[in-house]
Protein backbone atom coordinates (compact mmCIF):
# COMPACT_ATOMS: atom_id res chain seq x y z
CA UNK A 1 0.00 0.00 0.00
CA UNK A 2 0.91 3.73 -0.70
CA UNK A 3 3.20 5.04 2.13
CA UNK A 4 1.79 8.32 2.85
CA UNK A 5 1.13 11.01 5.71
CA UNK A 6 -2.83 11.01 3.69
CA UNK A 7 -3.63 7.28 3.70
CA UNK A 8 -4.47 5.07 7.11
CA UNK A 9 -5.35 1.52 7.40
CA UNK A 10 -7.17 1.95 10.55
CA UNK A 11 -10.15 -0.25 10.47
CA UNK A 12 -12.37 2.03 12.51
CA UNK A 13 -11.43 4.86 10.72
CA UNK A 14 -12.68 2.94 7.38
CA UNK A 15 -15.66 1.84 8.85
CA UNK A 16 -16.47 5.26 9.22
CA UNK A 17 -15.70 6.44 5.93
CA UNK A 18 -17.43 3.49 3.69
CA UNK A 19 -21.30 4.44 3.81
CA UNK A 20 -22.99 7.68 2.18
CA UNK A 21 -26.59 8.16 3.32
CA UNK A 22 -28.44 5.65 1.14
CA UNK A 23 -30.86 2.98 2.70
CA UNK A 24 -31.14 -0.45 1.06
CA UNK A 25 -26.95 -0.29 0.17
CA UNK A 26 -24.07 -2.59 1.63
CA UNK A 27 -20.96 -0.91 2.09
CA UNK A 28 -17.92 -3.32 1.31
CA UNK A 29 -14.66 -3.65 3.13
CA UNK A 30 -12.07 -1.20 1.83
CA UNK A 31 -8.22 -1.77 2.32
CA UNK A 32 -7.12 2.08 2.85
CA UNK A 33 -8.52 5.78 3.10
CA UNK A 34 -6.49 8.71 0.77
CA UNK A 35 -7.37 11.89 2.19
CA UNK A 36 -5.25 13.30 -0.36
CA UNK A 37 -4.37 17.86 -0.23
CA UNK A 38 -3.07 17.89 -3.63
CA UNK A 39 -3.77 17.40 -6.84
CA UNK A 40 -0.44 15.40 -6.55
CA UNK A 41 -1.16 13.07 -3.96
CA UNK A 42 -4.48 12.10 -6.61
CA UNK A 43 -2.32 11.11 -9.52
CA UNK A 44 -0.02 9.24 -7.10
CA UNK A 45 -3.23 7.36 -5.69
CA UNK A 46 -4.58 6.55 -8.76
CA UNK A 47 -1.13 5.57 -10.53
CA UNK A 48 -0.89 2.81 -7.75
CA UNK A 49 -4.01 1.50 -8.37
CA UNK A 50 -4.07 1.33 -11.88
CA UNK A 51 -0.68 -0.19 -11.59
CA UNK A 52 -2.08 -2.87 -9.37
CA UNK A 53 -5.57 -3.28 -10.39
CA UNK A 54 -6.85 -1.62 -7.40
CA UNK A 55 -10.56 -0.35 -7.27
CA UNK A 56 -10.97 3.22 -6.01
CA UNK A 57 -14.32 4.81 -4.41
CA UNK A 58 -14.15 9.11 -4.77
CA UNK A 59 -15.64 10.72 -1.95
CA UNK A 60 -16.84 14.03 -0.80
CA UNK A 61 -18.72 14.50 2.32
CA UNK A 62 -20.83 11.26 1.51
CA UNK A 63 -24.23 13.16 2.00
CA UNK A 64 -25.27 11.34 -1.46
CA UNK A 65 -28.61 9.11 -1.43
CA UNK A 66 -27.90 6.56 -4.13
CA UNK A 67 -24.66 4.79 -2.52
CA UNK A 68 -22.39 6.62 -5.28
CA UNK A 69 -19.77 7.02 -2.38
CA UNK A 70 -20.32 3.51 -0.18
CA UNK A 71 -17.50 1.39 -0.36
CA UNK A 72 -16.36 -1.55 -2.37
CA UNK A 73 -14.68 -4.57 -0.99
CA UNK A 74 -10.61 -3.91 -1.60
CA UNK A 75 -11.07 -0.73 -2.34
CA UNK A 76 -8.98 2.31 -1.81
CA UNK A 77 -11.78 5.13 -0.67
CA UNK A 78 -10.19 8.10 -1.52
CA UNK A 79 -11.26 11.27 0.63
CA UNK A 80 -11.27 14.70 -1.37
CA UNK A 81 -12.47 16.92 1.86
CA UNK A 82 -9.21 17.94 2.87
CA UNK A 83 -8.98 20.14 -1.07
CA UNK A 84 -11.06 22.43 0.68
CA UNK A 85 -9.05 25.56 -1.24
CA UNK A 86 -11.34 28.21 -2.63
CA UNK A 87 -8.50 29.03 -5.40
CA UNK A 88 -10.03 32.54 -7.15
CA UNK A 89 -13.15 34.43 -7.40
CA UNK A 90 -13.12 36.26 -10.32
CA UNK A 91 -15.11 39.46 -9.89
CA UNK A 92 -14.42 40.59 -13.36
CA UNK A 93 -15.25 37.50 -15.09
CA UNK A 94 -18.02 36.25 -12.68
CA UNK A 95 -15.99 32.87 -11.92
CA UNK A 96 -14.79 30.88 -9.06
CA UNK A 97 -11.85 28.40 -8.95
CA UNK A 98 -12.27 26.05 -5.97
CA UNK A 99 -10.68 22.31 -5.14
CA UNK A 100 -13.46 19.85 -4.54
CA UNK A 101 -13.59 19.70 -0.87
CA UNK A 102 -15.11 23.21 -0.71
CA UNK A 103 -18.88 23.05 0.72
CA UNK A 104 -21.54 24.42 -0.97
CA UNK A 105 -22.24 27.02 1.67
CA UNK A 106 -18.69 28.26 1.99
CA UNK A 107 -18.44 29.24 -1.64
CA UNK A 108 -21.90 30.52 -1.61
CA UNK A 109 -21.50 32.72 1.29
CA UNK A 110 -17.49 33.46 -0.25
CA UNK A 111 -18.68 34.71 -3.64
CA UNK A 112 -21.73 36.72 -1.29
CA UNK A 113 -19.35 39.10 0.15
CA UNK A 114 -18.38 40.26 -3.44
CA UNK A 115 -21.68 40.58 -4.61
CA UNK A 116 -21.63 37.46 -6.49
CA UNK A 117 -24.20 34.13 -6.36
CA UNK A 118 -23.87 30.71 -7.08
CA UNK A 119 -27.41 29.14 -7.49
CA UNK A 120 -26.84 25.45 -7.51
CA UNK A 121 -28.32 24.85 -3.71
CA UNK A 122 -29.22 21.41 -3.03
CA UNK A 123 -30.50 20.49 -0.05
CA UNK A 124 -27.45 19.54 2.15
CA UNK A 125 -25.63 22.77 0.88
CA UNK A 126 -24.58 23.01 4.27
CA UNK A 127 -22.23 20.17 4.15
CA UNK A 128 -22.13 18.78 0.66
CA UNK A 129 -19.05 19.96 -1.38
CA UNK A 130 -18.92 21.22 -4.92
CA UNK A 131 -16.90 18.26 -5.87
CA UNK A 132 -19.56 15.96 -4.72
CA UNK A 133 -22.12 18.04 -6.40
CA UNK A 134 -20.67 17.93 -9.86
CA UNK A 135 -20.49 13.97 -9.48
CA UNK A 136 -23.71 13.91 -8.92
CA UNK A 137 -24.89 17.20 -11.27
CA UNK A 138 -26.94 18.25 -8.18
CA UNK A 139 -29.79 20.49 -8.14
CA UNK A 140 -31.63 22.15 -5.11
CA UNK A 141 -34.40 24.88 -4.65
CA UNK A 142 -33.21 27.45 -7.19
CA UNK A 143 -32.69 25.05 -9.90
CA UNK A 144 -36.38 25.61 -11.21
CA UNK A 145 -34.89 29.20 -12.42
CA UNK A 146 -31.23 28.67 -12.41
CA UNK A 147 -30.73 25.67 -13.30
CA UNK A 148 -28.29 22.62 -11.74
CA UNK A 149 -24.63 22.42 -11.51
CA UNK A 150 -23.87 21.10 -14.82
CA UNK A 151 -25.13 24.70 -16.01
CA UNK A 152 -22.38 26.39 -14.27
CA UNK A 153 -19.19 24.52 -14.59
CA UNK A 154 -17.32 25.48 -16.92
CA UNK A 155 -13.72 24.17 -16.27
CA UNK A 156 -12.46 20.65 -14.78
CA UNK A 157 -9.35 19.20 -13.65
CA UNK A 158 -9.84 15.65 -13.17
CA UNK A 159 -7.33 12.99 -12.86
CA UNK A 160 -7.98 9.96 -14.89
CA UNK A 161 -7.58 6.09 -14.32
CA UNK A 162 -4.15 5.87 -15.24
CA UNK A 163 -2.86 8.93 -13.37
CA UNK A 164 -2.91 11.22 -16.35
CA UNK A 165 -4.34 15.04 -15.48
CA UNK A 166 -7.00 15.82 -17.75
CA UNK A 167 -7.87 19.60 -17.94
CA UNK A 168 -10.64 20.01 -19.72
CA UNK A 169 -13.44 23.16 -20.52
CA UNK A 170 -12.33 26.35 -20.27
CA UNK A 171 -13.07 29.55 -18.24
CA UNK A 172 -14.80 31.64 -21.10
CA UNK A 173 -18.66 32.40 -21.12
CA UNK A 174 -18.29 30.18 -25.02
CA UNK A 175 -16.84 27.52 -26.78
CA UNK A 176 -17.19 25.18 -28.74
CA UNK A 177 -14.04 23.42 -29.50
CA UNK A 178 -14.22 19.79 -29.07
CA UNK A 179 -16.92 17.48 -27.61
CA UNK A 180 -18.10 18.72 -24.14
CA UNK A 181 -16.15 16.48 -21.79
CA UNK A 182 -17.51 18.98 -18.58
CA UNK A 183 -20.24 18.00 -19.29
CA UNK A 184 -19.68 14.38 -19.35
CA UNK A 185 -17.85 14.17 -17.02
CA UNK A 186 -20.40 16.41 -14.53
CA UNK A 187 -22.81 13.75 -13.48
CA UNK A 188 -20.95 10.47 -13.81
CA UNK A 189 -20.72 10.12 -10.35
CA UNK A 190 -16.57 9.49 -9.97
CA UNK A 191 -16.79 6.23 -12.69
CA UNK A 192 -14.75 8.58 -14.87
CA UNK A 193 -12.26 10.30 -13.52
CA UNK A 194 -11.59 12.07 -10.48
CA UNK A 195 -12.31 15.59 -10.13
CA UNK A 196 -9.84 18.07 -8.16
CA UNK A 197 -10.30 21.36 -9.64
CA UNK A 198 -13.73 22.90 -10.72
CA UNK A 199 -13.65 26.50 -12.21
CA UNK A 200 -18.12 27.43 -11.72
CA UNK A 201 -20.07 30.52 -13.33
CA UNK A 202 -21.49 32.99 -11.08
CA UNK A 203 -23.75 35.73 -11.24
CA UNK A 204 -24.56 39.27 -9.95
CA UNK A 205 -25.73 38.60 -6.64
CA UNK A 206 -30.23 38.11 -6.42
CA UNK A 207 -32.20 40.49 -4.97
CA UNK A 208 -33.57 39.35 -0.96
CA UNK A 209 -36.33 36.82 -2.01
CA UNK A 210 -39.62 37.26 -1.37
CA UNK A 211 -41.60 34.21 0.26
CA UNK A 212 -45.21 33.01 -0.04
CA UNK A 213 -46.99 29.84 1.28
CA UNK A 214 -50.32 28.22 0.41
CA UNK A 215 -52.09 25.39 1.79
CA UNK A 216 -54.81 23.05 0.22
CA UNK A 217 -56.82 20.76 1.34
CA UNK A 218 -55.51 17.78 -1.36
CA UNK A 219 -52.22 17.22 -3.03
CA UNK A 220 -54.61 17.34 -6.65
CA UNK A 221 -55.53 20.74 -5.78
CA UNK A 222 -51.81 21.83 -5.24
CA UNK A 223 -50.11 20.10 -8.58
CA UNK A 224 -53.26 22.41 -10.52
CA UNK A 225 -51.92 25.49 -8.94
CA UNK A 226 -48.22 24.63 -9.98
CA UNK A 227 -49.80 24.48 -13.54
CA UNK A 228 -51.79 27.72 -13.24
CA UNK A 229 -49.07 29.72 -11.72
CA UNK A 230 -46.02 28.63 -14.24
CA UNK A 231 -48.63 29.15 -17.15
CA UNK A 232 -48.99 32.90 -16.48
CA UNK A 233 -45.27 33.16 -17.32
CA UNK A 234 -43.52 33.24 -14.03
CA UNK A 235 -40.45 31.97 -13.36
CA UNK A 236 -39.93 31.60 -9.45
CA UNK A 237 -37.10 31.53 -8.04
CA UNK A 238 -38.10 28.43 -5.51
CA UNK A 239 -41.57 26.62 -6.31
CA UNK A 240 -41.49 23.76 -3.76
CA UNK A 241 -44.08 20.85 -2.49
CA UNK A 242 -44.70 19.17 0.72
CA UNK A 243 -47.40 16.56 1.17
CA UNK A 244 -49.95 15.44 4.14
CA UNK A 245 -47.40 13.20 5.90
CA UNK A 246 -44.20 15.77 5.50
CA UNK A 247 -45.85 18.61 6.97
CA UNK A 248 -47.06 16.26 9.83
CA UNK A 249 -43.19 15.15 10.22
CA UNK A 250 -42.40 19.18 9.80
CA UNK A 251 -45.01 20.05 12.64
CA UNK A 252 -44.41 17.19 14.87
CA UNK A 253 -40.52 18.46 14.95
CA UNK A 254 -40.82 22.15 14.81
CA UNK A 255 -44.03 23.85 15.42
CA UNK A 256 -44.10 26.45 12.48
CA UNK A 257 -48.15 27.81 13.30
CA UNK A 258 -49.33 25.26 10.40
CA UNK A 259 -53.10 24.33 10.31
CA UNK A 260 -53.85 20.99 11.80
CA UNK A 261 -55.67 19.84 8.60
CA UNK A 262 -53.61 20.78 5.71
CA UNK A 263 -53.61 18.30 2.87
CA UNK A 264 -50.22 19.80 0.98
CA UNK A 265 -48.30 22.95 1.20
CA UNK A 266 -46.68 25.06 -1.95
CA UNK A 267 -43.47 27.24 -1.31
CA UNK A 268 -43.12 30.02 -3.89
CA UNK A 269 -40.29 32.48 -3.99
CA UNK A 270 -39.92 35.86 -6.04
CA UNK A 271 -35.87 37.09 -6.29
CA UNK A 272 -36.62 39.77 -9.07
CA UNK A 273 -37.25 42.85 -6.97
CA UNK A 274 -39.83 45.47 -7.83
CA UNK A 275 -41.19 42.65 -10.03
CA UNK A 276 -41.49 40.14 -6.57
CA UNK A 277 -44.52 41.14 -5.02
CA UNK A 278 -46.46 40.96 -8.47
CA UNK A 279 -45.06 37.58 -9.20
CA UNK A 280 -46.47 36.53 -5.89
CA UNK A 281 -49.26 37.83 -6.32
CA UNK A 282 -49.94 36.02 -9.53
CA UNK A 283 -48.88 32.74 -7.14
CA UNK A 284 -52.04 34.02 -4.74
CA UNK A 285 -53.91 34.16 -7.26
CA UNK A 286 -53.40 30.97 -8.83
CA UNK A 287 -53.60 29.19 -5.30
CA UNK A 288 -56.64 30.44 -4.79
CA UNK A 289 -58.26 29.78 -7.94
CA UNK A 290 -57.35 25.87 -7.07
CA UNK A 291 -59.12 26.05 -4.15
CA UNK A 292 -56.16 26.80 -1.66
CA UNK A 293 -57.21 26.83 2.23
CA UNK A 294 -55.15 29.92 3.01
CA UNK A 295 -52.22 31.69 1.41
CA UNK A 296 -50.13 33.66 3.29
CA UNK A 297 -47.42 36.24 2.30
CA UNK A 298 -44.42 36.75 4.25
CA UNK A 299 -43.93 40.59 5.19
CA UNK A 300 -40.78 41.02 6.06
CA UNK A 301 -36.77 39.04 5.70
CA UNK A 302 -37.58 37.07 9.31
CA UNK A 303 -41.23 35.53 7.87
CA UNK A 304 -39.44 34.65 4.19
CA UNK A 305 -36.45 32.54 5.95
CA UNK A 306 -39.32 30.64 8.43
CA UNK A 307 -41.38 29.87 6.07
CA UNK A 308 -38.29 28.55 3.40
CA UNK A 309 -37.21 26.86 6.88
CA UNK A 310 -40.24 24.74 6.49
CA UNK A 311 -38.58 22.86 3.26
CA UNK A 312 -35.31 22.85 4.55
CA UNK A 313 -36.64 21.16 7.72
CA UNK A 314 -38.04 18.02 6.06
CA UNK A 315 -34.59 15.94 5.96
CA UNK A 316 -33.59 16.13 9.66
CA UNK A 317 -38.07 15.64 10.93
CA UNK A 318 -38.19 13.15 8.56
CA UNK A 319 -35.29 10.93 9.80
CA UNK A 320 -37.36 10.85 13.07
CA UNK A 321 -39.89 8.65 11.53
CA UNK A 322 -37.85 5.72 11.46
CA UNK A 323 -35.12 3.92 8.44
CA UNK A 324 -35.91 5.35 5.44
CA UNK A 325 -34.69 5.15 1.44
CA UNK A 326 -34.70 8.96 -0.25
CA UNK A 327 -36.03 8.34 -3.70
CA UNK A 328 -35.90 11.08 -6.42
CA UNK A 329 -37.85 10.99 -9.46
CA UNK A 330 -38.15 13.83 -12.23
CA UNK A 331 -41.50 13.60 -14.18
CA UNK A 332 -42.98 16.17 -16.77
CA UNK A 333 -44.94 18.77 -14.53
CA UNK A 334 -47.94 17.45 -16.30
CA UNK A 335 -47.87 14.64 -14.56
CA UNK A 336 -46.84 15.86 -11.43
CA UNK A 337 -50.60 14.94 -9.49
CA UNK A 338 -50.07 11.21 -11.02
CA UNK A 339 -46.92 10.56 -10.07
CA UNK A 340 -48.33 12.13 -6.19
CA UNK A 341 -51.31 9.85 -6.89
CA UNK A 342 -49.71 6.94 -7.72
CA UNK A 343 -47.05 7.05 -4.91
CA UNK A 344 -49.99 7.04 -2.43
CA UNK A 345 -51.06 4.03 -3.99
CA UNK A 346 -48.24 2.31 -3.69
CA UNK A 347 -47.51 2.87 0.00
CA UNK A 348 -51.03 1.47 0.65
CA UNK A 349 -50.45 -1.43 -1.19
CA UNK A 350 -47.24 -2.41 -0.04
CA UNK A 351 -48.23 -1.42 3.80
CA UNK A 352 -45.46 1.59 4.17
CA UNK A 353 -45.24 4.84 4.85
CA UNK A 354 -44.45 7.49 1.90
CA UNK A 355 -44.08 10.76 2.75
CA UNK A 356 -43.69 13.25 -0.52
CA UNK A 357 -41.74 16.79 -0.84
CA UNK A 358 -39.90 17.99 -3.58
CA UNK A 359 -39.18 20.64 -6.27
CA UNK A 360 -42.77 21.00 -8.11
CA UNK A 361 -41.20 24.25 -10.18
CA UNK A 362 -39.46 21.02 -12.72
CA UNK A 363 -41.64 18.05 -11.25
CA UNK A 364 -38.98 16.41 -9.36
CA UNK A 365 -39.87 14.94 -5.89
CA UNK A 366 -38.48 12.78 -3.42
CA UNK A 367 -40.94 10.26 -1.82
CA UNK A 368 -39.62 8.79 1.10
CA UNK A 369 -40.38 5.06 1.98
CA UNK A 370 -39.78 4.78 5.48
CA UNK A 371 -38.98 0.93 7.12
CA UNK A 372 -37.77 -0.74 9.74
CA UNK A 373 -34.49 -2.25 8.89
CA UNK A 374 -34.25 -4.44 11.68
CA UNK A 375 -37.80 -6.33 10.32
CA UNK A 376 -36.82 -8.51 6.96
CA UNK A 377 -40.51 -8.33 5.89
CA UNK A 378 -40.58 -4.46 6.30
CA UNK A 379 -37.77 -4.31 4.31
CA UNK A 380 -38.52 -6.44 1.72
CA UNK A 381 -41.87 -4.20 1.85
CA UNK A 382 -39.87 -1.15 1.46
CA UNK A 383 -37.85 -2.47 -1.64
CA UNK A 384 -40.92 -3.70 -3.46
CA UNK A 385 -42.23 0.10 -2.96
CA UNK A 386 -39.38 2.11 -4.19
CA UNK A 387 -39.25 -0.25 -7.50
CA UNK A 388 -42.87 0.19 -8.11
CA UNK A 389 -42.36 4.55 -7.92
CA UNK A 390 -39.04 3.63 -10.29
CA UNK A 391 -41.56 1.83 -12.32
CA UNK A 392 -44.47 4.87 -12.32
CA UNK A 393 -41.83 7.27 -13.18
CA UNK A 394 -40.94 5.59 -16.05
CA UNK A 395 -44.58 5.33 -17.61
CA UNK A 396 -45.24 8.35 -16.69
CA UNK A 397 -42.63 10.11 -19.30
CA UNK A 398 -39.77 10.45 -16.28
CA UNK A 399 -36.64 9.21 -15.42
CA UNK A 400 -35.72 7.35 -12.38
CA UNK A 401 -33.60 10.36 -10.91
CA UNK A 402 -33.48 14.05 -10.97
CA UNK A 403 -30.43 15.37 -9.10
CA UNK A 404 -29.48 12.06 -6.72
CA UNK A 405 -27.53 10.02 -8.94
CA UNK A 406 -27.99 6.44 -9.97
CA UNK A 407 -24.92 4.71 -7.56
CA UNK A 408 -25.64 1.32 -6.35
CA UNK A 409 -29.24 1.60 -5.53
CA UNK A 410 -30.44 2.46 -9.22
CA UNK A 411 -28.52 0.51 -11.32
CA UNK A 412 -30.61 -1.96 -11.82
CA UNK A 413 -32.99 0.33 -13.27
CA UNK A 414 -30.73 2.30 -15.21
CA UNK A 415 -30.90 0.26 -18.61
CA UNK A 416 -34.37 0.23 -18.30
CA UNK A 417 -34.20 3.76 -18.39
CA UNK A 418 -31.78 4.39 -21.17
CA UNK A 419 -32.54 1.16 -23.54
CA UNK A 420 -29.98 -1.52 -25.15
CA UNK A 421 -28.46 1.18 -27.46
CA UNK A 422 -27.82 3.81 -25.02
CA UNK A 423 -26.42 1.11 -22.53
CA UNK A 424 -23.84 -0.01 -24.90
CA UNK A 425 -22.86 3.70 -25.61
CA UNK A 426 -22.36 4.00 -21.78
CA UNK A 427 -20.28 1.52 -21.60
CA UNK A 428 -18.20 2.07 -24.15
CA UNK A 429 -17.38 5.39 -22.71
CA UNK A 430 -16.86 3.73 -19.42
CA UNK A 431 -13.65 1.70 -21.07
CA UNK A 432 -12.53 4.50 -23.01
CA UNK A 433 -11.52 6.41 -19.77
CA UNK A 434 -11.06 3.69 -17.67
CA UNK A 435 -10.53 0.45 -19.58
CA UNK A 436 -9.65 -1.47 -16.37
CA UNK A 437 -12.41 -0.40 -14.71
CA UNK A 438 -11.19 0.31 -11.24
CA UNK A 439 -12.78 3.61 -10.90
CA UNK A 440 -16.08 3.48 -8.48
CA UNK A 441 -16.76 0.22 -9.89
CA UNK A 442 -20.57 -1.43 -9.50
CA UNK A 443 -22.08 2.17 -9.50
CA UNK A 444 -24.03 3.40 -12.16
CA UNK A 445 -23.20 1.30 -14.68
CA UNK A 446 -20.53 -1.84 -14.89
CA UNK A 447 -18.07 -1.24 -17.29
CA UNK A 448 -16.31 -4.28 -18.94
CA UNK A 449 -12.52 -4.16 -18.82
CA UNK A 450 -10.71 -4.37 -22.19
Amino acid sequence: MIEADYVTTDPDVLAAYSSDQAGFVRAGRPVALARPRETADVVRVLEYAHEHRIPVVPQGARTGMSGGATAVDGAILLSLERMDRILDIDEVDHTATVQPGVVNAVLSKAVAEKGLFYPPDPGSWESSTIGGNVATNAGGLCCVKYGVTSDFVRHLEVVLADGRVLRTGRRTAKGVAGYDLVRLITGSEGTLGVVTEVTVALRPAAEKPLTALAFFHTSAAACRAVTAYLGTGRRPSVLEFMDKATVDAVSAYRDLGFPDDVGAVLIAQSDRGPAAPDDLEAFAVAARECEAMEVFVASDQAEADLLIEARRLVGVALGRLGDQLVDDVCVPRSRLAELIEGIAEIGGEHGVAVPCCGHAGDGNLHPTVVFDAGDPESVRRGQAAFDAIMALGLRLGGTITGEHGVGTLKRAWLETELGEVGLSVHQAVKRAFDPHGILNPGKVIHGKPS
